[in-house]
């Protein structure tokens, strides 16, 4: 699937995160209408197993409420108000379930699923989530992503036919997921900050013959500059400037 798209692939992070709450289904439509060729969210667990689209380890930041997001059943999460901290206009969005984007999005375009279980590591996130792309049967439109290799190994072994991307943090903490750990890892896909990002750095990986999808570009100036790099996907937080940056038709 990656290959019928235009290089680099544009990747909506969290959504239009820039214009609409993040991980939210009014911020996965905006990013398609816009032209991003696919969108990124956050994969979570509520405390009675099912699967979510949330960033942070609590609902405080994004909702209207307060706690850790595993402590809360699918009933209590959908209650809260996930968009007028946002703006007003986007009163009433909710927590969506990831099934729910899989019908927003359709399955014509890519669905970056990051696997965020990072203060839960144990919950069976990533098992909960390869059921449901079987069930859905759209392995086609998915790529997997994590800080954890232990999720990409999971996932691997449960849907090898779906490529992982390393994500690696910023700076030193993530200098070993940059060299070792990806080099000598099983993965499609190198994902690192675009503060690390470089010209050597693609053209090393493209020698694997592995792809680098860097987070998070949203200048002209950087969009432009990793394209001429030769990067093969660009994770922005506005995907309307990324369009018109690369030049593409709407």
């Amino acid at each position: 699937m990656l290959q019928h798209f235009p290089s680099p692939i544009i990747l909506a992070h969290r959504g239009d995160l820039a214009h609409a709450p993040e991980n939210t289904i009014p911020s996965f439509s905006q990013a398609i209408q816009k032209g991003a060729d696919g969108v990124e969210l956050d994969a979570k667990l509520t405390a009675d197993g099912h699967v979510i689209v949330i960033h942070d380890a609590t609902v405080d930041r994004t909702t209207n409420g307060k706690g850790k997001v595993a402590s809360f059943g699918l009933d209590e999460i959908r209650k809260l108000d996930a968009g007028t901290w946002f703006d007003s206009k986007f009163s009433g969005t909710q927590v969506p379930l990831l099934e729910e984007v899989f019908e927003t999005v359709g399955k014509d375009k890519l669905i970056n699923i990051e696997l965020t279980n990072y203060s839960t590591p144990k919950d069976g996130l990533t098992r909960k989530v390869c059921e449901l792309i079987k069930k859905h049967n759209n392995q086609e439109q998915i790529i997997f992503s994590s800080f954890f290799a232990s999720n990409l190994k999971i996932a691997m072994q449960i849907l090898p036919e779906v490529p992982r991307g390393l994500l690696a943090m910023p700076g030193l903490i993530g200098l070993w997921a940059r060299s070792f750990g990806f080099m000598f890892g099983e993965y499609q896909a190198l994902h690192p900050h675009i503060s690390n990002a470089s010209k050597e750095q693609i053209q090393r990986a493209h020698r694997l013959k592995r792809r680098v999808h860097v987070w998070t570009a949203n200048t002209p100036e950087e969009i432009t500059r990793l394209r001429d790099w030769g990067v093969d996907g660009i994770f922005t937080d506005d995907p309307a400037t990324a369009v018109q940056s690369l030049g593409r038709q709407r």
